[in-house]
């Protein structure tokens, strides 16, 4: 039960930040429009919401019936499952048996099966296949998703039986992980507001109902201002861009019908940012930049700072009724860090290092501008343009030369022979099981001939595609019943190529790909029995930092020079521009390093905030870059109107900093293997499936890398990482875990 719930609330998450065809948000709608959704309903064929709710069928212990899914079944196959869901609670508590493992966790472990696989399903098309006929469930189902999220966990009786669990002279006989199990569902429960007044619960629900209106309201004024604003080129813009963003320029202006042009720049990152690197226009730069960066703050209906101002007063009368000093340290409570100035300490000890890299990176870009002649000074729009200058002439480092290397299929073959080298991993692409769209592709997963899983590969930007990339679980591995085999999936947002062309990809693209491959060797490797704690069910903090440490095979010899072959030649990429790579890699660190800084802090200062009346996200993001001190010449990777991390939902909420976090992890679990002799050392290896990959949430973190690494890591590796100095400061280390079971 506790499964599905996660699940639903990922579901829920990724749909709100998944960008498709215009919608507008649900006050927009008028009597009219609302009269012509009826008549469509009647004329609607009769569609059966069995197919989302029925156990699946099929090889490899049965996959999801993508070729089956119809749009409508949706909300009626949501609406049965969660009356199922209730029927099975009611009969969980109506039980006169006093309460044990067995007849109270173990039957949620196992149950709702229904809704977990509807939810799933959901998801997916949500993230991937969003249309205006998605995102009017969306609207539909998220207050009731919420509702029954809320009835679970305010369920009295329920948590009584919990409460007796986790405090009964019983459980020291538990074992280990099913003492974490009950100590996870007896947390929950507590920060939900079980032990709340009636009163109490009924605000509560009524505020998590508030929020999932306000959260689709959000997504969807992100996914107009995304989908509404397009800059088209003329042939006399085009100086300075390279053949595969002119490619990419074109893919996206026939993707709108050509009507504007020839080439055009989508209002998303993956088309921003090229665009910004290459152009020589500084004025259409300029444009861009500022669209781009406007989204969500346009002062018309699709306007979100008024949509964080209902957020963020609800979100803080939540937490005060929860007992918790603020939004941010019940959000923190069950990560690693633990509270919000562990967090803060962190950051605030990189930020330094990082505004300092940012001051010479534009003292070098502007060294350059002033040579050119260029007569500007280096602003927001210039960065990445001057930076890919400086990378030419201090590192003769040309992004465009290495990506005629970077071929897509190449690398993911080189993925998977990186995982069959550390892990004992086999991929055999497969097509007797459906997919939800003609560009995905499956393979299955083996280890010494034994079925290990399955991995969905769905590479392409499409519309109705959230951005960016991501890994989902559709099925996670439990040992309930015999071994469950999980079934991942890896989304991208490559532009794709004619029929037979080579996908050309940049190094950062590269890197990201092995970043989110990783999410999917955690969910694959996960050996546990219950599936609340498999695979990356850990904590925020802690789950990007096997993705993040699995860049670092990307630039290995091994990697490179099997796998990064010339699109023409077929030869592998030399050892002198490998050099030139390693030499250039933290060339724009400053900038990488303070965006997503400044994301963070900003996040974490408004959830440790508890007085919202007369809250101006605007202002208060303003002041808040004021006070740290931003450099002028860049902007937060995110900006408040446009974070969907953190407004879409509550998954990063106050959890932005989880990337630095978990890069300690990475940074020092890389040193292992550098102190080991190289990064295929098997004995490393190993330790770090077995303790790390394998053992999901069954342990606390930072027990878990301890036992990895035989101490916690050491946060200066961090700042090596990232060519920061880290001269007469002591050795820090991030192990305060507030994950043990409660004593």
């Amino acid at each position: 039960m506790k499964t599905l719930l996660f699940a639903g609330a990922s579901a829920l998450t990724m749909s709100a930040m998944s960008p498709a065809a215009l919608a507008q948000d649900t006050s927009m709608e008028t009597a009219a429009d609302d009269a012509d959704m009826a008549e469509a309903d009647d004329a609607a064929p009769t569609v059966d919401p069995q197919v989302l709710l029925a156990e699946w069928t099929g090889p490899y212990g049965g996959v999801p019936p993508f070729d089956q899914v119809d749009v409508a079944m949706f909300t009626p196959a949501l609406e049965a499952a969660m009356d199922s869901a209730r029927a099975e609670l009611d009969a969980l508590t109506a039980q006169t048996e006093p309460a044990t493992f067995e007849n109270t966790i173990l039957p949620m472990e196992q149950g709702a099966g229904e809704l977990s696989r509807a939810l799933t399903v959901y998801g997916i098309w949500a993230s991937n296949l969003n249309s205006p006929e998605v995102q009017a469930v969306q609207r539909e189902v998220a207050p009731k998703l919420a509702a029954f999220q809320d009835a679970f966990y305010q369920n009295a009786a329920l948590f009584e039986r919990i409460d007796a669990i986790y405090n009964g002279d019983d459980y020291d006989q538990l074992t280990a992980e099913q003492q974490r199990l009950v100590w996870d569902y007896y947390t929950d429960f507590v920060r939900a507001g079980a032990a709340l007044n009636d009163d109490e619960k009924a605000r509560v629900a009524e505020i998590n109902q508030e929020l999932a209106t306000l959260y689709t309201s959000f997504s969807n004024n992100l996914l107009n201002d995304e989908q509404a604003y397009v800059t088209w080129l003329t042939e006399d813009q085009l100086g300075g861009l390279p053949d595969s963003v002119l490619s990419a320029a074109k893919s996206a202006a026939e993707s709108r019908d050509n009507e504007g042009g020839e080439y055009a720049i989508l209002n998303t990152r993956s088309s921003m940012d090229p665009f910004l690197t290459y152009s020589d226009d500084r004025a259409l730069r300029e444009e861009v930049w500022n669209t781009y960066y406007a989204r969500g703050d346009n002062g018309d209906e699709y306007d979100n700072n008024g949509v964080i101002a209902q957020i963020m007063p609800l979100r803080a009368e939540r937490s005060q009724i929860l007992g918790y000093e603020s939004f941010a340290h019940r959000s923190i409570e069950k990560a690693v860090a633990g509270n919000p100035q562990a967090a803060m300490d962190l950051m605030l000890k990189v930020w330094p290092a990082a505004t300092a890299k940012v001051d010479e990176e534009v003292a070098a870009m502007q060294a350059i501008a002033d040579a050119e002649g260029a007569e500007i000074t280096i602003a927001p729009w210039d960065y990445r343009y001057y930076a890919e200058k400086v990378r030419q002439a201090e590192y003769d480092f040309d992004s465009e030369e290495v990506k005629q290397y970077l071929q897509l299929e190449n690398l993911r073959e080189g993925m998977f022979w990186m995982a069959g080298e550390l892990y004992g991993m086999e991929f055999e692409q497969v097509s007797d099981v459906p997919v939800f769209h003609e560009d995905v592709r499956v393979w299955e997963v083996t280890r010494d001939g034994e079925h290990l899983g399955l991995w969905y590969f769905d590479p392409y930007a499409r519309t109705g595609k959230r951005s960016g990339a991501w890994m989902n679980a559709y099925r996670t591995q439990d040992n309930l019943d015999g071994f469950t085999t999980p079934i991942v999936s890896n989304n991208s947002n490559f532009v794709k190529g004619s029929e037979d062309e080579p996908v050309l990809i940049s190094w950062d693209d590269a890197t990201t790909l092995f970043h989110e491959f990783g999410h999917a060797l955690h969910g694959l490797n996960s050996n546990v029995t219950y599936p609340s704690l498999a695979g990356t069910a850990v904590p925020r903090d802690y789950v990007e930092f096997p993705s993040q440490v699995h860049e670092n095979w990307l630039p290995t010899r091994e990697v490179l020079e099997n796998y990064a072959l010339h699109v023409e030649t077929g030869e592998p990429i030399p050892q002198e521009l490998v050099d030139k790579i390693e030499r250039a890699a933290n060339a724009r660190q400053g900038f990488d390093t303070t965006e997503y800084l400044a994301s963070a802090l900003v996040d974490m200062k408004l959830h440790m905030m508890t007085d919202f009346e007369g809250f101006d996200p605007d202002a208060f993001e303003r002041e808040t870059l004021e006070d740290l001190g931003m450099p002028e010449e860049l902007p937060m990777r995110h900006r408040m109107p446009q974070f969907a991390h953190v407004f879409s939902g509550e998954g990063y909420a106050a959890g932005y900093y989880a990337y630095l976090w978990a890069d300690t992890f990475s940074a020092d679990a890389w040193e292992a293997f550098e102190e080991a002799g190289g990064p295929y050392d098997r004995e490393t290896a190993d330790a770090f499936g077995k303790w790390i990959l394998s053992v999901g949430n069954t342990l606390p973190p930072s027990e878990a890398y301890e036992n990895f690494r035989g101490r916690q890591p050491d946060t200066d590796a961090l700042m090596r990482d990232r060519g920061f100095g880290v001269a007469g400061e002591a050795a820090g280390s991030v192990g305060d875990d507030t994950n043990a079971p409660l004593e």
